[in-house]
């Protein structure tokens, strides 16, 4: 998930391999529809930045790195609003049969985001700002540690970062305020998840600034900070954090256990919300990117899970296991030669990983990424609600690589039949390359290089997990397992997000099907199941993303026969970043026409 993701070459490599002229560029006679799209395209840009400062920093762009956006203020959603209203009418008004191919493909992905930002007005969110597994109480801990985009390199640095605190405070307050009428209005979150809030924000009520993860950057001062700037700072921290930031973490625990806690609701579901039905079918358009009904994805989501149990079978008699599919996965949970005793031990393994599979993407690919990579671990304060595994992307300045998470909290639920199928997905060739390749490609609109839709990114994850077999890889068959057994939990994430806020099931419901159709430990089945009440939708992407570009391929393949080249193909799919699926699926359509 992502956030976002060798034998290096230039990106322009990636251009130049492709042919012919290059499709991205503005001819020097280009008419004036061409002038006014790219100039808009800079405009909004800029604009979105300024209001969205952790935008700028995730990008290198540290102009902004003194402020955080308020979102969680009705100033901050009215300024979002107008500024998505403006640029749509002025798009609107360029002739788009003036455009080229490619800025007509720019035009309708901008067009898009626009209009999903716009209809997102209809649907109270604000009301709704923290659950466990995205909240802005937690990512600000890794920002202002030093874990995450804001850097902590110069004076300046340290300056900046005391000024987003304001902000900070700021969003704490509105989202207290937001809350409030939530309760009001009966738009509460579930009471299951909203308990695993407390302590996330528990961890942050020390007693002494010293104690805090908000003091790791003073810990950490570079050499070279003076020392009245040292002193300066270090008094000034300590006042920060203990005046501002510890009191705005407990402001927000006592609303929470005061008060919260005791509206929030005993269902789970989005449907059990006012209008949340419609919400929801919102939030599988966005997510998808297609016009699938939530009744639809359920429907493939049954499909897929039998499919994948069949092929679990052949697993079985390869190994020459006796007994069930379910006594099968309860061996493979619980057998100790599954199991690292050292949560080290499991991050070395994925670094020496790291090092095999660069080599072996060669043979599938010609694009790889010029920015840096590194495998870490998931760090303590949020180990226990973060997934498996994640990816961070890194700035294509080179200046922060990318970051592959893993997650070391309780072992005996991290196999190591998993591992290989985690790292393409979230790493090389799967986000690392993906968000990489696209970040770098400086023919693109930044709109493109720098935002996406969950369908392309995620249905290329794990689509690169199944890469695995033509990869070299999987030679163990439990590794093998292990890639089923992910494709397995995504189709039955389409089972239970739907069975969730479309079909109102329960929370047992949702961890008992899971228990019963995977090898899943309980452990990760109840985060998981608790990840998809917290954000209704997204799970969806991953599965019918592979699904789509696994079809697209399949497509070109029986278009163009011996003709087929899967390096090309892998190109064109990544050298123009993310996109709706319709979108990549007409690209695609008409890179293979060309070639008759």
């Amino acid at each position: 998930m992502t956030k976002r993701h060798f034998a290096v070459l230039a990106i322009t490599l990636i251009l130049s391999a492709c042919g012919g002229d290059d499709p991205y560029a503005v001819a020097p006679e280009a008419g004036a529809a061409s002038a006014m799209l790219a100039a808009l395209f800079d405009e909004h840009f800029e604009r979105n930045l300024e209001l969205n400062p952790i935008e700028a920093s995730a990008i290198g762009d540290n102009r902004y790195n003194d402020r955080l956006a308020v979102s969680n203020s009705a100033e901050y959603r009215a300024a979002m609003l107008a500024l998505d209203t403006e640029f749509l009418d002025r798009l609107r008004a360029i002739d788009r049969q003036e455009l080229s191919e490619q800025e007509q493909l720019s035009y309708d992905i901008f067009e898009r985001h626009r209009m999903m930002s716009l209809e997102r007005n209809n649907y109270p969110f604000h009301l709704q700002p923290i659950n466990q597994f995205y909240s802005m109480m937690n990512s600000f801990v890794r920002l202002g540690s030093g874990a995450s985009y804001h850097p902590f390199e110069t004076v300046k640095d340290y300056d900046d970062f005391l000024s987003r605190t304001e902000d900070f405070v700021a969003n704490v307050d509105a989202a207290i305020e937001n809350m409030k009428v939530g309760v009001g209005e009966g738009v509460v979150q579930p009471e299951v998840l909203m308990i695993k809030v407390v302590p996330q924000l528990e961890s942050q009520l020390v007693d002494a600034a010293e104690e805090s993860a908000f003091w790791m950057p003073i810990e950490n001062m570079p050499d070279d900070v003076d020392a009245a700037d040292r002193e300066r700072l270090e008094n000034a921290y300590r006042d920060a954090i203990e005046n501002r930031i510890i009191p705005a973490y407990e402001r927000l625990n006592n609303f929470i256990g005061d008060t919260y806690l005791a509206a929030s609701r005993d269902t789970i579901g989005l449907g059990a919300l006012p209008n949340g039905d419609a919400w929801y079918a919102y939030l599988v358009r966005y997510y998808t990117t297609t016009e699938l009904t939530p009744d639809e994805i359920h429907a493939i989501g049954l499909a897929e899970v039998a499919r994948i149990h069949e092929e679990m079978h052949g697993v079985m008699e390869a190994v020459g296991f006796e007994g069930t599919l379910a006594e099968f996965f309860e061996f493979v949970n619980t057998d100790e030669q599954f199991f690292f005793d050292d949560p080290e031990e499991m991050i070395r393994g994925y670094q020496a990983m790291a090092d095999r599979v660069r080599v072996l993407a060669r043979a599938l690919f010609d694009v790889e990424p010029k920015t840096g990579f590194e495998v870490r671990r998931v760090e303590p304060f949020r180990e226990q609600s973060a997934s498996a595994a994640s990816y961070e992307s890194g700035t294509p300045d080179g200046t922060r690589p990318g970051v592959f998470y893993a997650n070391a909290y309780n072992l005996k639920s991290r196999p190591k039949w998993n591992m290989e199928t985690l790292f393409l997905h979230e790493a090389i060739p799967g986000h690392h390359f993906q968000i990489s390749v696209q970040q770098e490609n400086e023919e693109l609109p930044k709109f493109r290089r720098f935002d996406g839709f969950t369908a392309f990114i995620e249905g290329w994850g794990l689509y690169s997990e199944t890469l695995g077999k033509e990869l070299g890889m999987f030679e163990d068959p439990y590794q093998y397992f292990g890639t089923l057994n992910y494709e397995l939990w995504r189709a039955i994430r389409l089972v239970t997000d739907t069975g969730i806020h479309a079909k109102g099931w329960t929370r047992q419901e949702v961890i008992d099907y899971m228990l019963a159709n995977s090898a899943v430990a309980e452990t990760r089945a109840i985060q998981e199941a608790e990840r998809f009440m917290a954000i209704p939708g997204q799970a969806l992407a991953y599965k019918i993303g592979q699904l789509r570009i696994r079809e697209i391929r399949d497509k070109a393949e029986a278009r163009l026969g011996d003709r087929f080249d899967v390096v090309a193909f892998h190109r064109q799919v990544l050298k123009d970043g993310s996109m709706p699926l319709s979108m990549l699926e007409a690209k695609i359509d008409r890179w293979v026409d060309a070639q008759f």
